[in-house]
Parts: structure tokens; C-alpha cells; sequence
């Protein structure tokens, strides 16, 4: 990448990039809004079930893109998750905070704590960035283990209330997939919008080629942060909705397999495309349901899958030709 190239990401105006080409035309919308009602169709409660964890895998795994565009591998993804979880399910049931502000509470912590964190962390780069960042979300879920008092250990929490809005409650798969769905049409638009902002032009140029972006005038360090900082608050809030709809949480539930789960979904959707938190959602929520029934061959099918998805499609189910049509992307 050139210097011109950086230019070209933080000023649109000054040419062309493949933000730049970021339509997502009306197709893309229409297209996605009728995926995301066609679950309310399903007469069966399995397949409305997947529907509702692809939307909340959607919202989390979008977090994890900001991240990811700046050239940061983070292997904590589901301690944020849980932070978010635990926070907002303590507070309505310790504290009696209604179900928004506990859920605006699961978000602000998850934000402050990658806030801390990042702050001490960012300046380390590959290797050492990810071991540290593994090594929190060991930590938090050692500490949740040993914190049995309050979060109950490796029981868990059960019997957390639903999710309510307006004085309705969300205790059923249809009232909670009404909410899931918007959240995760809306996280795919924040991502289109953003990425079409001065903002997150620096993020993609601090992504690509950090020491151009730094002699350019962008501080690598600070945009780091704001989208450690803003992923994973985004993760928060999805723990907040995960545990309402799961309605129980334990500190295994946000193990560092989650974490992976989290990076292959993006990566097999598309690491630097908009839709791929969506695809790789789309693909890989319902994939271990499909191998289920070969108990013994499970993890060889799901493994030769992700193989054979990422040697063939290395930039991930987003570059195909049609998809790339479809969103008006250049990957």
C-alpha cells in the first residue's frame, strides 16, 4: 500500500477504494429484511430458535469486525460477552434495575473494562496481543468460577427473567426473535455506515499498513482502541440478550472456544467485508446442528467444512462474485 493509497482511504473524495464502492444498494437491503422475516413463517420452534442465535451471533460477531479492521486479533471476545451478561443479570436480580438501564449498565461496563484494558494492551502487536488478550478471558471466566457467592459459580445463573420492552415481556421465541432481528439488521447498517466515514477509513488504513498510517498522521494506538472499545461493548450488549433469551449463564458459557467460534464466523463470512459478520452467522450457527447426528464424525465434518471453505475462499463466502454484486463491495 501507498502513501497515496492511505490518502485515498481517509479522504473518499481523492479516489477510489473499495469502501468507496460500499453501496450496499437497495437489493442488499431488500434481500435482508426478507431473510430476517422469513423465520416468523417457521412453524417449527428448532428452526425459529437457530433464527433468533444467528441475529444475536450477527450483533456479536459485528463487534468483532471493528477489531479485526485494525489489524487485531482478539481472543477475548467472549469475556465482553459475559461481562455484559453477568453485569445486567446481577443488576435486575440483585439490585432490581428494570431490564434497559441493567442492559445499558451490561454495555458500559463491557465498553470500560475494553477501555482499561486496551489502553494497557494495545501497544503490543501479533502474537503478544493475542496471548494477553487469551489470557483475560481466562481470567474472567477463572474469576466468575471463584466469585461463587455472587455469580454462582459453576452453576451459574438460572432462572434470569426475559427481556422486556414497554412493559411487554419477551418470553417467547417469536416476541424475542421480533427484537433480535432489527438489532442485527441494524448492526450490519452501523458497519455500512461506518465504513464509509472518515473514521472508518482509518481504521481499514490503520488495518492494512500501520506504520504508513502512523507517518500519515493517523494514531494507530488511539484507533485501535476506539474499536477495541466499541466491539466490544457491542459484545456486551449482545451478552445482555443472549442471557435473556438462553435464560441461564454459567462461566463456561463464555469460554475461549466462544472467542474462536466468534473469529471463524467472521473469517468464513468475510474478515473485511460488512456482510460478513451476517454470512459467516448465517453458515456457521446452524452447521454443528447438521452434523449432530453423526455423533462420532462431528468435528471431522465440521472440520473438513471450514477447510474447505477457507482454502477456496480465502477472503470468505463474501468475495463471491455474486455476493460482491449483490453489496456493491470490492474485497
Amino acid at each position: 500500500m501507498t502513501r497515496n493509497s492511505i490518502s485515498t482511504l481517509l479522504n473518499p473524495s481523492s479516489g477510489h477504494s473499495r469502501w468507496n464502492s460500499l453501496r450496499f444498494p437497495v437489493a442488499a437491503w431488500v434481500l435482508l429484511a426478507a431473510l430476517m422475516v422469513m423465520p416468523l413463517g417457521f412453524s417449527s420452534a428448532f428452526y425459529l430458535h437457530l433464527a433468533v442465535l444467528i441475529c444475536l451471533n450477527t450483533f456479536i460477531v459485528s463487534g468483532l469486525a471493528l477489531v479485526m479492521h485494525t489489524g487485531q486479533l482478539s481472543l477475548c471476545h467472549a469475556a465482553f460477552v459475559g461481562i455484559g451478561a453477568y453485569v445486567s443479570v446481577l443488576s435486575e436480580m440483585l439490585l432490581g434495575i428494570p431490564f434497559l438501564p441493567a442492559a445499558a449498565l451490561g454495555a458500559m461496563a463491557a465498553s470500560l473494562v475494553a477501555y482499561l484494558l486496551g489502553s494497557a494492551i494495545l501497544r503490543l502487536r501479533g502474537v503478544y496481543f493475542v496471548l494477553i488478550t487469551f489470557a483475560f478471558g481466562e481470567l474472567f471466566r477463572l474469576f466468575m468460577l471463584d466469585a461463587a457467592s455472587v455469580t454462582g459459580g459453576a452453576n451459574g445463573i438460572a432462572k434470569i427473567p426475559p427481556a422486556s420492552l414497554l412493559g411487554f415481556a419477551l418470553d417467547t421465541r417469536q416476541a424475542f426473535y421480533c427484537l433480535a432481528a432489527p438489532l442485527a439488521v441494524a448492526s450490519v447498517a452501523f458497519l455500512v455506515a461506518f465504513f464509509r466515514t472518515p473514521k472508518g477509513h482509518a481504521l481499514d488504513a490503520v488495518g492494512e499498513q500501520p506504520a504508513l498510517a502512523e507517518s500519515s498522521g493517523l494514531s494507530v494506538r488511539k484507533s485501535q482502541l476506539f474499536a477495541f472499545t466499541v466491539g466490544s461493548g457491542m459484545a456486551g450488549l449482545g451478552g445482555v440478550l443472549l442471557s435473556r433469551y438462553v435464560g441461564y449463564i454459567s462461566p463456561e458459557s463464555f469460554s475461549a472456544q466462544v472467542s474462536i467460534a466468534a473469529i471463524i464466523m467472521l473469517v468464513v463470512g468475510g474478515r473485511m467485508s460488512v456482510a460478513g459478520p451476517l454470512i459467516g452467522a448465517l453458515i456457521m450457527t446452524p452447521l454443528p446442528e447438521l452434523f449432530r447426528g453423526a455423533v462420532q464424525s462431528q468435528n471431522i465434518f465440521y472440520g473438513v467444512s471450514l477447510i474447505l471453505i477457507l482454502r477456496f475462499l480465502p477472503k470468505g463466502i463474501a468475495s463471491l462474485a455474486l455476493l460482491r454484486r449483490i453489496t456493491g463491495e470490492r474485497l
